[in-house]
């Protein structure tokens, strides 16, 4: 898999947890080895880091205790109340750092927990804006979708969200995240 397409899987990640969290995105910018993406809960004045940090930044591919203790400086310095350190792998000492500074970590492997009520509520949430986005509204009761019709789904956000309510119904974390990428792909596009 290419390296392009690893990042684009770090950012997918990214977006989830701010859908999830309800982080609105403020600021998005380059920098010299990744992106930095300022973000604020959507019923908060705070501002979250979440620092992508890209290959060319680690030779390896693996992110050491530098970068960590370069961004808690820059948290710190910057008036930052919280942080996410996102990249392809990270050290074990870098870890460690992570956790001592409370800085939350995404990579390949490891994504913040989800709880099942959270996960299903930012799905219909999602739903709803793209509801009203595409219908013009969002329907009130089942008869009121026309994305279902004898058998077949011609609207993908229907699909998704019944998919989703069978993921919640059985507590399929895992799915139900993989609903919520869906959604997002579709807002994204």
């Amino acid at each position: 898999m290419s390296d392009e397409l690893k990042d684009e899987e770090l950012i997918e990640r990214v977006e989830l947890v701010m859908a999830i969290r309800e982080y609105e995105n403020i600021r998005r910018r380059r920098r010299k080895g990744g992106i930095d993406i300022i973000v604020s809960p959507v019923r908060s004045d705070d501002r979250v880091l979440m620092r992508v940090i890209n290959k060319s930044r680690s030779r390896s591919g693996i992110v050491g205790i530098d970068a960590v203790r370069e961004m808690s400086e820059f948290l710190e310095r910057n008036g930052y109340d919280g942080g996410f350190l996102i990249g392809k792998r990270f050290s074990t000492a870098a870890r460690e750092e992570m956790s001592r500074e409370g800085i939350e970590v995404i990579s390949e492997k490891l994504m913040p927990s989800f709880e099942l009520r959270g996960l299903y509520f930012s799905v219909n949430k999602i739903v709803e804006k793209l509801c009203k986005a595409k219908c013009g509204r969002v329907p009130m009761k089942e008869s009121d979708c026309k994305g279902y019709s004898k058998g077949t789904y011609p609207c993908n956000v229907r699909l998704i969200s019944d998919d989703a309510s069978f993921h919640f119904e059985r507590g399929w974390v895992d799915l139900l995240q993989n609903d919520l990428k869906r959604l997002l792909a579709i807002c994204n596009s």
